[in-house]
């Protein structure tokens, strides 16, 4: 059944101000600034010459396979967005979004939740149903987020078998491998226990108030999207899996090459497990992260004795590709992105009707 509902035409100009093509220019210039700070701080502080000799002999070639993989990972973004949204949109116009939501991640102090904003402003401007948007919102952050967490989950288990070597503090990768398969367990079990609730659950009086209805719309919204997040895996797992893979590896591979410039990366299984844990610093609500993701991420090198000066070289390095390639490109594909609303006031139309219906255990659940 279609979630689709007709829309009256809303001016793209009504977008929320954080936003806006100037908001996202002045943090772009403030990130500018930010960096150029940060430059100054490691020149300029005393104490820091082992971290400074390792950035006057960066190797180019590396930087540029890093950049070569950054940008590989910012497309596999682009792949997995249309995947889950919607397959009929074209390419073009799902890098546009993809592309600008990145852009909005990088800039915009809401630990990644600016982008999905600006994601469903878009798609809602080409007449997807809120409804619709919300619950693939959430199946879009679950496949993503799976990917992250069912690594974190086979490393762990990988060092266990001591199949990699390197892992000096077992207390820490094994209670990170156990929350991962705990969290993993929660998200399977959510349709089960979502269904089981609608079924036994009584519909909202006529006088309910204004929370109580925000807390059934976010419980629906929570439960369909996991029940898409494994219909789109079984209906569409290569898009699905290319796109969340994809956008990972590729990302680790740019942390990798960063450390090749600088001297010598660590061991795989190391450096995949301290970018995964270490990414956690980047929920801390400033802008891409900066700040609390570098020292998430020299923290876990730390944790497996890799010296700061090694990891702090490479993260900087890494992280200056990570924020500016997507920021750069994702800017540029937002401006083109409000020019194809503004030629086009259903650009997303094709995704009418959302999608072919898709049993799943006796329900259908539209998976557009």
């Amino acid at each position: 059944m279609s979630d689709v509902r007709s829309k009256p035409h809303v001016d793209q100009d009504q977008m929320p101000e954080q936003l806006s093509s100037r908001h996202l220019r002045r943090r772009l210039v403030q990130l500018a600034v930010l960096v150029v700070a940060v430059a100054l701080v490691v020149w300029l502080t005393p104490g820091l010459g082992p971290l400074r000799k390792r950035l006057d002999h960066a190797s180019a070639p590396w930087l540029v396979v890093a950049g070569g993989f950054e940008l590989l990972s910012t497309l596999s973004y682009v792949v997995i967005f249309r995947a889950v949204f919607c397959r009929r949109m074209p390419w073009r116009l799902s890098y546009q979004i993809g592309m600008a939501e990145q852009a909005a991640n990088a800039l915009l102090p809401a630990g990644g939740a600016g982008g999905l904003a600006l994601g469903a402003w878009a798609l809602s401007r080409g007449g997807m149903s809120a409804t619709h948007i919300a619950r693939r919102t959430v199946a879009f952050f679950f496949l993503t987020s799976l990917a992250n967490v069912g690594t974190v989950a086979v490393f762990a288990a990988a060092f266990a078998l001591n199949i990699f070597h390197g892992d000096t503090v077992p207390w820490f990768t094994y209670g990170f491998g156990i929350a991962a398969v705990v969290a993993i367990a929660i998200t399977v079990a959510t349709p089960t226990f979502y269904r089981r609730w609608v079924m036994h659950r009584k519909p909202l009086p006529r006088d309910a108030g204004r929370a109580h209805r925000w807390i059934r719309d976010a419980a629906d919204a929570l439960g369909n999207g996991a029940t898409d997040t494994f219909s789109l895996l079984r209906t569409r797992p290569v898009g699905v899996l290319v796109g969340s893979f994809g956008y990972m590896v590729f990302d680790i591979a740019t942390l990798g090459a960063s450390f090749a410039a600088f001297g010598k990366a660590p061991g795989v299984g190391v450096l995949v497990f301290a970018y995964l844990v270490g990414q956690l610093g980047g929920l801390i609500p400033i802008p891409g992260g900066f700040g609390g993701t570098e020292g998430g991420l020299i923290g876990a090198f730390a944790v497996f004795n890799v010296s700061v000066a090694a990891s702090g070289a490479a993260v900087l390095a890494y992280r200056v590709l990570q924020l500016w390639i997507p920021g750069v490109l994702g800017s540029i594909a937002f401006v083109q992105l409000r020019a194809t609303l503004r030629r086009d006031r259903s650009a997303a139309a094709m995704c009418e009707p959302m999608a072919e219906p898709i049993e799943v255990r006796g329900f259908e659940r539209a998976a557009g």
